[in-house]
């Protein structure tokens, strides 16, 4: 079966801190060495909570009760099929937090989150997280390691490092 173009990204926040994802397990990986929130892609008949929830009890073994859907992430890169991500982010669970086969999770200060080793479009969308910005559409383009683009909303906006 072939994977959807649509997955899920949660961060889950607990006490100023994001569980954060540091994806060091899989060789074969395109989030290798970055850390990420905690999704994935949605299986056959799933609505976006329904997926959510099944990849957060998967990876973390954490139950949500209380999570906000906060925006829309259009993921284009070079020689990649576009990907479609729903963002959320969680404050209230149940369970205990398990071993992740993915990588290692960790709570994380919002405060270091912009030294960790993240993708540049995932800084972009923590800002809109912590601003609380409205519900949001943003779309990232890619080519390779690289962010070629960025539209908020329908707007395109000036790259991050780019000289104005």
């Amino acid at each position: 079966m072939h994977k959807s173009p649509l997955t899920t990204l949660c961060y889950i926040e607990k006490d100023g801190r994001y569980l954060m994802l540091h994806r060091v397990k899989k060789q074969k990986d395109v989030n290798k060495d970055k850390w990420i929130g905690i999704g994935g892609h949605f299986e056959d008949g799933e609505s976006p909570e329904e997926c959510l929830l099944r990849e957060v009890k998967e990876e973390t073994g954490l139950t949500l009760t209380s999570f906000s859907f906060r925006g829309i992430v259009t993921f284009s890169a070079i020689g990649w099929p576009t990907e479609y991500m729903c963002l959320y982010t969680a404050d209230q669970f149940e369970g205990t937090l398990a071993e992740c086969d993915e990588g290692t999770l960790e709570w994380v200060e919002k405060e270091r989150l912009m030294s960790l080793n993240l993708w540049e479009g995932d800084k972009i969308f923590f800002r809109l997280l912590m601003e609380d910005a409205p519900f949001f559409s943003l779309k990232l383009s890619y080519d390779g390691d690289e962010l070629t683009e960025v539209v908020l909303n329908g707007t395109t906006m000036e790259l991050p490092g780019a000289s104005s």
